[in-house]
């Protein structure tokens, strides 16, 4: 414990109080730090997956079911019935989750999918020193620069809010836009990356045909194996091509999915998009919540979006022409600033989340 005797290197006196609840909190996040790559490997060796039906199993079994070390195994157990993330039935020795962790751990189509968040640290985890040599020189960072975990993980953080809201919220909250995609309409969907969000529309909406752009051409390789897969090729398209120069004209919906922010001429883009929609088209622009405040944001989710800024929005502006730097918490001001200098003049907040911000803009 501190005490009131403690001084600060610069001879201000500590208040032990505050300094033990700091503590405390640090703690907190040393555990979910060093816990990271346990889910990690968790997931990657399918641990989650084995456990989803939450029947209880020991060391040893859970090992034989995955092809696992057992020694290993019991460790990982151990860990994460430290962290709450399964039980422990300590009369049996065996260890088990319960539905709401099997939800968030161990299925993969649900709106609450959490294991693809790790795959995301891990990659900025290992981009480390790339990420502080930039913070030197001022100089951006590519988000083509960054290790492949990056591209998995952001498709799998982002889907299950997808999953939860796109069909179901977003775009009913669009004026007039649900009954043209149930009519059949033309959609591009800009930075689709895997493409998860469009591949979701395109299931949801058959009569109509989807456009995937992207400039990261590792990425649109994996959106058209995954629309194979799906069965929807003939409806969806994916091409490498970059904001500011996708082809096509009437487009009746042009989205932007989590990533406006991360332009470097975000401004170009809007000018573009509005050269590109039919007439009474709609540009949905979906970003992370932020309030225009900075300080308003300074709460745990603005904690996430802001360190996510720092190390993947703001250095993937700043690695393009114009480098705006808009960030992951720009805020409906600045993004509607960005819209009406694009030659926009329609702009309105059409929904939102605890986690996102959904505008509808038109010419």
């Amino acid at each position: 414990m501190a005490t009131t005797q403690q001084a600060a290197p610069s001879g201000r006196e500590i208040n032990p109080d505050a300094l033990n609840a700091l503590m405390g909190r640090v703690v907190q996040d040393m555990g979910a730090a060093m816990q990271a790559p346990v889910i990690l490997i968790g997931d990657k060796l399918g641990l989650y997956r084995a456990m989803g039906d939450g029947e209880p199993v020991t060391p040893a079994e859970l090992a034989k079911k995955t092809g696992t070390a057992e020694r290993y195994v019991r460790e990982w157990l151990n860990a994460n019935a430290a962290g709450k993330l399964v039980e422990f039935d300590a009369a049996r020795g065996a260890f088990f989750l319960t539905p709401e962790q099997a939800l968030v751990l161990a299925l993969d189509d649900t709106p609450v999918h959490l294991p693809g968040f790790y795959h995301m640290l891990a990659s900025l985890m290992k981009d480390e020193e790339k990420l502080t040599e930039i913070y030197r020189t001022g100089k951006g960072m590519g988000w083509h620069e960054h290790e492949k975990g990056l591209f998995e993980g952001c498709e799998r953080f982002f889907r299950p809010t997808y999953l939860a809201n796109l069909v179901a919220n977003w775009i009913p909250a669009l004026e007039g836009v649900e009954a043209k995609l149930k009519a059949g309409a033309r959609v591009a969907d800009i930075g689709c990356g895997h493409g998860a969000s469009t591949l979701l529309m395109a299931k949801s909406y058959p009569a109509s045909k989807f456009f995937g752009f992207d400039y990261h051409g590792p990425s649109i390789e994996k959106a058209r194996a995954k629309a194979e897969a799906a069965g929807l090729a003939d409806r969806v398209t994916f091409e490498v091509a970059s904001a500011k120069a996708f082809p096509g004209k009437d487009y009746d919906l042009v989205a932007f999915f989590d990533c406006l922010h991360d332009m470097g001429d975000p401004v170009g883009a809007a000018k573009h998009v509005k050269t590109t929609l039919a007439a009474g088209g709609t540009w949905m622009i979906v970003e992370p919540f932020a309030n225009d405040d900075a300080a308003a944001n300074h709460n745990p989710v603005g904690r996430i979006f802001y360190s996510a800024s720092a190390t993947v929005c703001v250095p993937c502006s700043l690695a393009q022409e114009v480098g705006l730097g808009l960030g992951a918490q720009a805020g409906p001001t600045r993004i509607e600033k960005v819209v009406r200098e694009g030659g926009l003049t329609h702009f309105r907040k059409a929904a939102e989340t605890p986690f996102n911000m959904v505008f509808e803009t038109r010419g």
